[in-house]
């Protein structure tokens, strides 16, 4: 994706691991106390994203307590994990990754899984069918290994997610089994509803183009056969030859809207939609609220695809 974390975090992570672990040693109440906690009946269960969090709570119900490592408004491509996180995390029974190179996860993963080694790791990607580099649309191929990272903006990609989920719950807490089967048919069925609605809304538009500020949304624009152009090239801000380039392709296809998204600077967004007389738009790739979220999406890219 873009920024990377610093190499002076990384030279600081000694100091930031013995922060951590003074607040486990000093604050055991909070690793024992904690609102829905273990001893509640309930489990803690750690996300990376927020609409992983949705997916957690709508299968999990009233049996977990979900903490989430990179917080609203903030990007994983750039966030930094905190010493009470970790204090947080040592609680948990389940951490549910998204399983694809989100740099949080790059960054962050190992440190995560050596402070708590009771913990179930579910990795959502499992079983979803991966963009790489060779398959990315136009500006896509940004430094993520060679894999879009972004699964989750795929309705399709959303029920694995969840299914993968709800076999995580079941293995920690598998005398509640039928709870989560419930939970997790009730949820799935809501999504296909939700793919069902969508993929009769966006028919028409298959062929289309969309200009996007950073390139989140390759899944989407596979499941419904169009094109992301992105003004992000290679992870970061675009050259000048680029810009040049996206902005005759953009003008030839007609473009009125770049997408942004709110957890990222606009500022190249707004360069390009200058030059072409475009406005910026803002969608959150990463609410909670899912359904609801992806609806909004998938209008706001149907009223401007060309």
């Amino acid at each position: 994706m873009d920024r990377r974390i610093t190499s002076t975090a990384a030279q600081a992570g000694h100091l930031w691991c013995l922060s951590a672990l003074m607040l486990i040693l000093w604050l055991p109440g909070i690793a024992c106390s904690a609102p829905g906690g273990v001893e509640q009946g309930t489990m803690t269960v750690a996300v990376t994203l927020l609409p992983q969090a949705g997916f957690v709570e709508a299968v999990g119900g009233e049996r977990v307590d979900v903490v989430v490592m990179v917080p609203p408004g903030a990007s994983p491509h750039t966030y930094e994990l905190t010493p009470e996180q970790m204090v947080r995390l040592s609680q948990a029974e389940v951490y549910v990754k998204v399983g694809t190179p989100v740099e949080f996860e790059l960054v962050w993963m190992d440190r995560l899984t050596s402070a708590n080694d009771d913990m179930l790791i579910v990795d959502c990607s499992h079983g979803i069918d991966l963009i790489h580099s060779h398959e990315e649309e136009e500006g896509a191929n940004h430094d993520h290994h060679g894999v879009d990272p972004h699964i989750w903006l795929s309705v399709s990609n959303a029920i694995i997610m969840v299914e993968n989920i709800c076999e995580g719950l079941m293995a920690v807490d598998s005398g509640n089994e039928a709870y989560y089967r419930a939970n997790c048919a009730a949820y799935v069925a809501q999504l296909r509803g939700l793919q069902e609605d969508l993929a009769e809304s966006m028919a028409s538009l298959e062929g289309g183009t969309f200009i996007v500020f950073h390139p989140s949304f390759g899944y989407f624009a596979r499941d419904y056969g169009l094109t992301q152009m992105a003004v992000e090239q290679g992870g970061g801000e675009p050259d000048a030859q680029y810009i040049v380039r996206l902005v005759q392709e953009a003008k030839a296809q007609g473009a009125r809207v770049v997408f942004a998204s709110p957890q990222l600077s606009t500022r190249s967004a707004e360069v390009i939609a200058a030059e072409i007389d475009a406005d910026v738009v803002i969608i959150d790739p990463l609410a909670e609220d899912y359904i609801p979220n992806m609806r909004a999406i998938a209008e706001a890219i149907s009223q401007v695809v060309q």
